[in-house]
């Protein structure tokens, strides 16, 4: 090992990085390619990054971590990972509580595309005439469209191939002219794919679809690689803003996309260079890290004035991205800074634009979205709802993945809470829906008041706490982590200012529209929210009105739907 460097073993991984001394524990546990939980991105600001040392020396670089640790983790030797420098070869556990597990991933509906129709098909190519090493026009068998230029591989393709028979040609209309982007010899028009991606802020998901028909021939899901650099989308602007940071979050980005090709690939036992065609819903953030722009003026109000409603459309081999080199990759398109591709899927997935019906589409995240309308208009906006309804700013709040409480009842004469864990595991956390659940039933067995206040003296199971008073969700000896599961007032609080916010904003979009509840036909409700929450808790929560008229629909992943029926209409 050279001078002046430092080795560190991770457990339970049981990998080893060498990093240089002084290095942040989070950038080294980082470089290890290990993903642990960093909500605030490594500002020392969630506590999340919790790790064990369990030998070597660190050294604080703040005093953040106070407000962050209990006095019992820090007797046992806690320390947050983006508050310490590594000042020698160290031994390091990450506990199950700042793991990150895949999550509980939502697919989405799938037979959505009534019309197939590909911006990339394949086509026999009619023998060229070579003159000289000169190509005339080629034609196409069965295509009738301008006469479409030629990319310059094609066309070297096309010429170290002349004379050899039959030949198919690549055509794409996602560049928005007609295109040849690929020649090989046979009859490959059978082998022609497309890959329809969600790239989430915390997941990734691909669809691998076969554009001959339409069908689905794989699908897979994995973490986005970037959710080291933070959880939330402030915290992935903040690390973007920087040249350095923006290159890595893309290359993250293409690796997430690129490991799920490589999977599928494989699966189907098909060639990456079979994939001709590539749709990503996003949000804008997301769509300005895959491209590469610099996310910076999204953190400032005047920033959806810069907003380009146009797609972003690369070519894989600009990316990285290993499909077709020529393959195009065409982001859905963004209308403001928390308005974006993946909100237009919600659209396209709901069939909105095709209803002559008022509608609402509600995709509860970290950020809001909230859209009415129907095939004449659309008025949209974004609510800043927090991160609580996928358990973020909770203490114990977690993502929908293995571990996470995902339901709650509580008994109306013991308090005890009954619950169903991801994973049919010792429960580690609680996640989005559980947290409505838990809310809207304390509530129902008197535990919460009318103003969101924990109501004392009713058990022992509601006590005082760091943070006020709590109740005991589940206790230590049944639990992963060791200690209480609670849902302190703080939490309580939080998850009130965030349903507050996201039934606000439907309330003011509907005073700005002169509509009444009685006018909604149709309630989509889109993203992970819509599939597993408790629809009654959540309306009885007050997370949005009662629509007397309205039937709810569900429509999963709304992102991924609409890259899906984006691959397949030109």
């Amino acid at each position: 090992m050279r001078k002046g460097r430092v080795k560190i073993i991770l457990n339970p991984m049981n990998k080893v990085v060498e990093v240089n001394k002084k290095t942040i524990l989070l950038d080294a546990i980082r470089e290890a390619g290990v993903i642990i939980r960093s909500i605030c991105g490594g500002n020392g600001e969630c506590g999340t990054c919790k790790v064990i040392l369990n030998s070597g020396k660190v050294k604080y670089i703040s005093k953040k971590y106070k407000k962050m640790l209990t006095p019992e983790e820090l007797s046992k030797g806690y320390y947050l990972a983006c508050q310490v420098k590594v000042l020698s070869d160290c031994e390091i556990t990450i506990p199950i509580e700042s793991r990150v597990f895949n999550p509980k991933i939502l697919l989405t509906m799938e037979k959505i595309v009534e019309e197939i129709n590909p911006a990339s098909r394949k086509y026999l190519v009619k023998p060229p005439i070579s003159i000289g090493g000169e190509l005339h026009p080629i034609s196409l068998e069965g295509y009738s469209g301008p006469t479409p230029n030629i990319s310059d591989n094609a066309r070297d393709k096309l010429l170290e191939l002349r004379g050899r028979e039959p030949l198919t040609a690549t055509l794409t209309m996602t560049g928005g002219q007609p295109e040849i982007i690929g020649i090989e010899p046979g009859d490959r028009r059978r082998s022609n794919y497309g890959l329809a991606v969600d790239l989430g802020t915390t997941t990734v998901v691909a669809f691998l679809v076969d554009l001959s028909n339409g069908e689905i021939v794989g699908k897979m899901s994995e973490l986005n690689n970037q959710i080291t650099y933070g959880e939330a989308l402030v915290s992935r602007i903040a690390y973007g803003s920087e040249p350095k940071g923006l290159k890595k979050l893309q290359i993250e980005a293409v690796r997430s996309i690129n490991d799920l090709v490589d999977k599928l690939t494989k699966e189907a036992s098909i060639s990456v260079k079979d994939i001709t065609d590539i749709t990503v819903g996003g949000n804008t953030v997301m769509n300005h890290l895959l491209a590469g722009i610099d996310p910076s003026y999204l953190a400032y109000v005047d920033g959806n004035d810069k907003v380009s409603r146009s797609p972003i459309i690369k070519r894989a081999k600009d990316l990285g991205i290993y499909a077709n080199p020529e393959a195009y990759i065409y982001c859905l398109p963004n209308v403001s800074r928390f308005l974006g591709g993946d909100a237009i899927g919600d659209v396209l997935a709901a069939g909105m634009h095709k209803s002559e019906d008022i509608s609402l589409l509600v995709d509860m995240g970290t950020n809001g979205e909230i859209i009415f309308g129907n095939r004449l208009w659309f008025v949209s906006c974004s609510c800043a709802s927090g991160p609580a309804f996928e358990g973020g700013g909770i203490r114990f709040g977690m993502r929908a993945m293995r571990g996470g409480i995902e339901h709650v009842k509580i008994d109306p004469d013991t308090f005890k809470a009954e619950y169903t864990v991801i994973g049919n595991t010792r429960p580690r956390g609680i996640c989005g829906s559980g947290i409505i659940d838990l809310a809207a039933e304390m509530y129902s067995v008197g535990l919460l008041d009318f103003a969101g206040k924990i109501v004392e003296g009713k058990t022992s199971l509601v006590r005082r706490g760091r943070d006020g008073l709590e109740y005991v969700v589940v206790p230590a000896e049944k639990t992963a982590i060791g200690r209480d599961i609670v849902i302190t007032q703080r939490d309580i609080d939080y998850l009130m200012d965030s349903k507050a916010a996201n039934c606000g904003g439907i309330i003011v979009l509907m005073r700005k529209l002169k509509l009444t509840i009685y006018d909604v036909k149709h309630v989509y409700l889109a993203g992970a929210f819509g599939t597993y929450a408790d629809i009654e808790n959540a309306t009885k929560f007050g997370i949005f009105p009662e629509f007397p008229n309205a039937e709810i629909h569900p429509i999963g992943n709304g992102s991924l739907a609409g890259a899906y029926a984006a691959l397949l209409s030109v």
